[in-house]
């Protein structure tokens, strides 16, 4: 099976152009770059458009005059793919509920789709489907079924992301979990007897019973540092569960390490004027964005990870599925795809970004969850090979007929 892959590798990084990066290098690479081929398992030999329109995480969704130029430019490489290796499956990574990378989209149909006998959309953001209906008008719903619907194929990350893609008459839709490689492969012998250590000593310390010494408990933020992925709302949280510690007189205090950029350089100045607080900079650090080892270490590190977001297009993030490979508790919304990630009546959900809510459920998680189970999770559910292979199964039923599984 040939696929032309229609999407963008990092950067701009973040988990759609990680996924669609990890995807490339499991199915044996670009076969545009001859010398980088290695032989698929799989079965599919994909044909890289890198469509990258946006230069940074700021860029991302916004209107500027030469994406249009952009856009021609690649589609033509499109084209160009399509009748030169004889490519005749062309997929794409939707929109999420934005103006204009909804235009992007039609104009990317418009000029590509007469061209390929199949369509497949992998819906890496969540959404869509409520907003063309609630936030758009009847003539952008109009033509954004005009141009996109229906399709061959589309891949979901959750049965919440179904929606979207009935939305648009999908022939066949497909739920395919993310999947990463294992960030922690040692993680019985090394982290493992770290996790249970930490999480008794705290049970302890919560149950009144006296230490020997305080507890700081780290809480890691690792996502882009934006109010809708929840930066502020943790940072609040955080400052709640210690005031609350102190008033029961407790010996143990929580400090919120927060890794990644800042999208806008409004909340970037917010966040500075709030550190010149000595409370908030005491419990709270700013790291910037972190990759490699010392990603890998605040993982490792870390006791709690804080993830209230509400992102519009959130769907099923990487940060999640990397805080699951290395057992930690976590505590995140009950927004969108999320609380599919999580077992059920998992404490750690909560409804909003309301920070005395996220306090409580952060002492909850802390005294009942060693983060194991989550670990597990991961294994059985979000692993690479596991991802790819679900992956290649669901394409390859473009040439075949199937339902909504």
């Amino acid at each position: 099976m040939k696929l032309l892959v229609f999407a963008h590798t990092p950067p701009p990084h973040h988990g759609q152009s990680y996924m669609v990066q990890i995807m490339l290098a499991g199915f044996g690479g670009d076969h545009r770059q001859k010398k980088t081929v290695t032989p698929s398992p799989h079965g599919i030999e994909c044909y890289h458009v890198n469509a990258r329109f946006s230069r940074g995480l700021a860029d991302v969704g916004e209107f500027q005059g030469v994406k249009i130029f952009l856009i021609l430019w690649f589609c033509l490489q499109a084209i160009w793919v399509r009748f030169r290796h004889g490519v005749t499956n062309f997929y794409y990574v939707p929109a999420p509920g934005k103006p204009v990378a909804l235009y992007r989209d039609w104009l990317v149909m418009l000029l590509c789709r007469p061209f390929f006998k199949n369509v497949i959309l992998h819906w890496h953001a969540a959404g869509l489907a409520k907003w063309l209906e609630t936030a758009t008008t009847i003539a952008s719903r109009t033509v954004t079924y005009r141009l996109v619907r229906p399709v061959e194929l589309s891949i979901v990350l959750s049965r919440y992301n179904v929606a979207d893609a009935e939305k648009l008459w999908s022939h066949q839709v497909r739920v395919v979990n993310n999947g990463i490689p294992d960030p922690c492969p040692d993680f019985a012998d090394t982290v493992l007897p770290r996790r249970r250590e930490r999480f008794a000593a705290r049970v302890k310390i919560l149950a009144g019973e006296a230490a020997a010494e305080p507890l700081t408990v780290r809480v890691l933020f690792l996502a882009h540092c934006t109010r809708e992925k929840g930066l502020f709302a943790a940072a609040e949280a955080v400052r709640c569960v210690n005031r609350r510690l102190a008033a029961c007189g407790l010996p143990l205090n929580l400090k919120l390490a927060t890794a990644g950029n800042f999208v806008t350089a409004e909340e970037q100045a917010e966040f500075d004027r709030l550190r010149q607080d000595p409370e908030f900079a005491a419990v709270v650090e700013h790291l910037g964005f972190v990759t490699g080892a010392q990603k890998e270490q605040l993982l490792r590190a870390a006791d709690l990870f804080l993830f209230p977001t509400q992102y519009l297009g959130e769907n099923q993030p990487v940060n999640l599925i990397e805080a699951m490979a290395f057992g930690l508790p976590m505590v995140t919304t009950r927004w969108r795809s999320l609380p599919e990630m999580l077992p059920p009546d998992y404490p750690g959900l909560v409804d909003d970004q309301d920070p005395e809510k996220i306090a409580t459920a952060v002492l909850s998680v802390l005294a009942l969850k060693s983060g194991e189970t989550g670990r597990q999770n991961f294994l059985q559910r979000f692993t690479l090979p596991q991802h790819l292979a679900d992956l290649a199964a669901a394409m390859h039923r473009v040439e075949t007929p199937g339902k909504i599984s």
